[in-house]
């Protein structure tokens, strides 16, 4: 697989270089999930911190192969990550720029491809890999009055925005949710066509809507009653349900669904 290839290569690379400490690979590799459509997860640990520095950034990465884009992670909550693109072959290359004391965070534990002296090897060793897992009353605390967003962009005819807010919920509350409920890992939305049983893949797909009144009030009524089975699936008697807005919007949810489109 190319992916391998180009690991294989940023080894070669990289193991003579005084100022790299280590590279590690995630992701799918770690799973043996790679196929033509994965991207490859890198983890370039060095001396002096890279990742204040774009142009240090674009620099390392550009010795890695034919680079022709490049950008930070800001928009994923990671600046630390450079956001490759290479062609000859064209892959998708994530590159996370990290310090020795920044390698001990993190959601999995990586295949160790360049380790200076056994420094990330030790450190796996002595701690934890932690993937983040949603806290369910920061959902429930939100839940209604997301409810009653959704609602007034279709009372309002602003059905695009309403559609793309599924798609959030989709992101941040059901994939989750559902992922958590069959004992995978939280991560949103991705592999649920291959990883949710039927049943609950259908359950997802119904809050997917058409671009209509009709269609979006479906989705969302969808939406409701798949909530209220993942709360009572998942949820303990710790978290506090918020009745009173769960009243209101239904009682709200009556009023625009009898209104004129």
């Amino acid at each position: 697989m190319i992916q391998q290839l180009f690991a294989q290569n940023a080894t070669k690379i990289l193991k003579n270089d005084e100022s790299v400490i280590g590279l590690a690979v995630g992701g799918s590799w770690l799973s043996n999930e790679i196929d033509e459509f994965s991207d490859l997860d890198l983890i370039l640990v060095t001396k002096e911190k890279i990742s204040t520095d774009k142009s240090k950034m674009l620099q390392y990465a550009s010795l890695l192969g034919n680079l022709i884009s490049a950008f930070t992670g800001e928009h994923v909550g990671e600046p630390r990550v450079l956001i490759c693109l290479y062609d000859k072959p064209l892959l998708h290359v994530d590159i996370k720029f990290l310090v020795l004391d920044e390698f001990a965070s993190r959601v999995e534990n990586p295949i160790l491809l360049i380790d200076r002296n056994n420094q990330l090897q030790q450190i796996l060793d002595q701690t934890e890999a932690k993937f983040p897992y949603p806290d369910y009353q920061w959902i429930e605390d939100r839940f209604w009055t997301w409810m009653h967003y959704a609602l007034l962009k279709i009372g309002r005819g602003e059905y695009l925005e309403a559609l793309d807010f599924f798609g959030f919920l989709r992101m941040v509350v059901f994939g989750p949710l559902l992922h958590i409920k069959n004992s995978n890992l939280p991560r949103g939305v991705r592999k649920v066509e291959s990883q949710l049983p039927t049943k609950d893949f259908n359950l997802l797909k119904g809050t997917i809507a058409e671009y209509n009144k009709t269609s979006l009030i479906t989705a969302l009524e969808n939406a409701i009653a798949l909530y209220k089975n993942l709360r009572i699936d998942l949820f303990d008697k710790d978290i506090k349900h918020n009745h009173t807005a769960e009243d209101a919007v239904k009682s709200y949810l009556t009023i625009i669904k009898k209104r004129a489109v």
